[in-house]
């Protein structure tokens, strides 16, 4: 079995710098689990400390049973695959997929059928010839995992391994990468700074930041129920509109009221907004939940705001407009074809059963 469990794990680096601090995780038996968060939250440090390049200042991990805090990276049956590859240039592909396994003593004909075995999985049968510099970065990188797989390891480690490809050969090998997860049936680690990365291929994912871990949960609960302001704006692109305003009550009905904006708090969330009756709090809403009035019918008055769109983003199938609404700028994603006149006036409905409040002081969510 090869679960990871990390019970309150620090990294302090010298001169008190902070990485992580208390990180308690779980990850179970054949998991893909996703780290995800902004430069500097820590994320490539956890992994670093469960592959053993990192030495916890505090904490224990567990691979398996196995408390591994003291046990050296090789030992630690895992594999990781890096940011730049680290592939041996002067090897071939075969003799960089095999150098481990020479190391480790194996029969050539088991380091053999484990190579080809691998090459046959990632496609890369006709290139084992080749030195890295005639491989093309995605065939480089299809390497790099390739020398993880033969290892057959408990735990599969990636750090950010597709920053450096482009952006049509990063969405080609994270659909590989998670077939091969499903093939392989191994418990795999993956760091990203990249949310669109994170949501496609993380059955788990762990946001930070600041080295602590803000939320735990599958992708659909991450968008749908944020816990706070940062994971709400982390998750999702483009990223949820904020406003800041107050909670009001005009005849017995609780509205959300900054200046020109003012919409009306659905009946289910009226408990939870009564709590900040005339208190300032932080108004989110998605882009897709935000509509043109022109093509939605018996839009409620109440959830009608006006703005003017100022910038559009075609993006082929939909598109972005940047609005304007007197003091807070929104963010609306339209379908391609509804898009208005740059500088129109428009009316904006807003589908309120999605909305998100947050506390202005805490920043954690209030619906």
């Amino acid at each position: 079995m090869a679960q990871v469990s990390l019970n309150n794990v620090s990294k302090c680096f010298p001169g008190n710098v902070w990485a992580i601090r208390d990180i308690n995780l779980g990850i179970e038996n054949r998991e893909f689990v996703v780290f995800v968060g902004p430069s500097g939250c820590g994320k490539s440090t956890t992994l670093r400390i469960i592959a053993g390049l990192e030495d916890a200042s505090s904490g224990k991990v567990y691979i398996g049973n196995q408390l591994v805090n003291d046990v050296p990276p090789k030992d630690r049956n895992i594999a990781m695959v890096f940011q730049n590859y680290a592939l041996y240039p002067h090897m071939s592909a075969y003799e960089n997929m095999a150098f481990g396994l020479k190391l480790r003593k194996y029969p050539k004909s088991e380091i053999d059928h484990r190579v080809k075995d691998a090459a046959m999985i990632l496609g890369i049968e006709q290139l084992l010839h080749r030195k890295p510099r005639e491989l093309s970065g995605g065939q480089r990188q299809r390497v790099a995992v390739g020398r993880a797989i033969v290892r057959k390891p408990l735990v599969f480690l990636f750090d950010e391994p597709l920053s450096n490809l482009d952006a049509k050969m990063r969405v080609q090998m994270r659909t590989e990468i998670k077939k091969l997860h499903i093939r392989l049936q191994t418990t795999m680690i993956y760091v990203t700074h990249d949310q669109t990365e994170a949501m496609t291929m993380g059955d788990k994912i762990v946001v930070m930041k600041d080295g602590e871990i803000q939320q735990i949960a599958d992708p659909i609960t991450l968008y749908d129920r944020p816990v706070n302001k940062f994971v709400a704006g982390f998750i999702g692109t483009p990223p949820m509109n904020f406003v800041r305003g107050t909670i009001i009550r005009k005849e017995g009905k609780f509205y959300f009221s900054e200046g020109r904006f003012q919409v009306k708090i659905i009946d289910s969330m009226t408990n939870a907004a009564a709590a900040y009756l005339d208190k300032e709090v932080i108004f989110g809403i998605r882009p897709e939940d935000i509509y043109d009035k022109l093509f939605v019918s018996e839009a409620p008055v109440e959830n009608t705001i006006k703005a003017t769109c100022e910038v559009i983003e075609p993006m082929g199938s939909e598109a972005y407009l940047y609005l304007n609404t007197g003091k807070n700028p929104l963010i609306a994603k339209v379908g391609g074809h509804n898009r208005p006149a740059i500088n129109s006036e428009m009316d904006l409905v807003l589908d309120m059963s999605k909305i998100h409040l947050f506390d202005k002081d805490t920043d954690k969510t209030i619906i």
